[in-house]
């Protein structure tokens, strides 16, 4: 929704549908009343997505949406919205990012953005990994809107991390459990979801029943001396006895320099802007040695952010 979008339709506005989000607004300062309205076509129907802002504070804006036909929200959205790329990309989106902004693998709605680590990844590049006997797992991933928002504090601990939600078969758990091979995640979200899977199945463990929230810096407080393949064979073992078939979560780990990594041994990931909490989880993944890898990127002319280069980070 833009505050610049022409109003001149002639469409009644009777709401039959509705519903309220905490969301990012760009050019915020723009939206200068407190309703917007974007006419829309589907199927020769015409209808109008109403947006009035309720609230607003550092997390976000409170927004309202209603519209006037009977289509459910994500039917709205599929029809009016256009594809969110990324807004240091400084472009509309073009009609080629219908297909470049998405993996090959990708399955369900709900990510506000790609794991643009994954869009290396062609069919055949999967192929040649499966004919070369690497074991691929999948997991779901929901990205946040958040993981666009810089880190503007000057300590890292005051920023305020973004909630996303994740969600992992329990036979890609059991695997887990038996976990011999080097272990390499693809994405900085994927290695977000993990290591917050990791201390979920401890709490869950530790407290004998299934926990599906984790806090910003609640790994602070935990002290596990365990395995990774001994707390999920213990996990495993409870989602189980609950009849869990798809483990899902939510977290919100910030991942900084000094944080002990439970999971992977490499990451898969592009290069990210300063002030990001993408850069705080790559110093942290691979120490000090993030300064030459960035060095080297830029005397190199390498391409940064979301349709940038691609590189393969091992934990020391």
């Amino acid at each position: 929704l833009s505050p610049e979008d022409p109003s001149d339709y002639q469409v009644s506005f009777s709401a039959t549908g509705g519903c309220t989000w905490k969301c990012l607004v760009g050019n915020l300062k723009k939206w200068k009343g407190d309703v917007l309205e974007l006419p829309f076509t589907k199927k020769n129907i015409s209808g109008i997505l109403r947006a009035t802002k309720l609230k607003q504070d550092t997390a976000g804006v409170l927004i309202n949406f209603a519209w006037n036909i009977p289509m459910s929200f994500g039917e709205i959205i599929e029809t009016a919205g256009i594809i969110p790329i990324p807004p240091y990309l400084n472009r509309e989106s073009e009609t080629t990012d219908n297909i470049r902004y998405q993996t090959v693998y990708s399955r369900y709605d709900g990510s506000v953005a790609a794991p643009t680590a994954g869009l290396h990844f062609t069919k055949d590049v999967l192929k040649e990994l499966r004919t070369r006997k690497i074991d691929l797992n999948e997991i779901t991933l929901h990205v946040g809107a958040g993981t666009f928002q810089p880190v503007k504090t000057s300590n890292a601990f005051k920023h305020i991390m973004h909630g996303e939600f994740f969600s992992i078969p329990t036979d890609v758990l059991e695997k887990l459990t038996m976990l011999k091979e080097p272990l390499v995640i693809t994405g900085t979200t994927t290695l977000r979801a993990l290591e917050s899977l990791f201390w979920l199945a401890f709490k869950s463990i530790r407290q004998k029943r299934v926990i599906t929230e984790l806090d910003q810096w609640e790994y602070t407080q935990l002290d596990c001396k365990l395995s990774p393949q001994e707390v999920f064979g213990e996990f495993v073992h409870l989602i189980r006895k609950a009849g869990i078939s798809v483990f899902s979560a939510h977290t919100r780990i910030m991942i900084v320099p000094g944080y002990e990594f439970r999971m992977a041994d490499a990451l898969i990931t592009n290069y990210h802007q300063p002030q990001s909490t993408l850069l705080l989880l790559v110093a942290a993944f691979i120490g000090e040695d993030w300064r030459k890898v960035y060095e080297y990127a830029l005397k190199n002319d390498f391409r940064f952010l979301s349709y940038g280069d691609s590189s393969l980070l091992w934990r020391k």
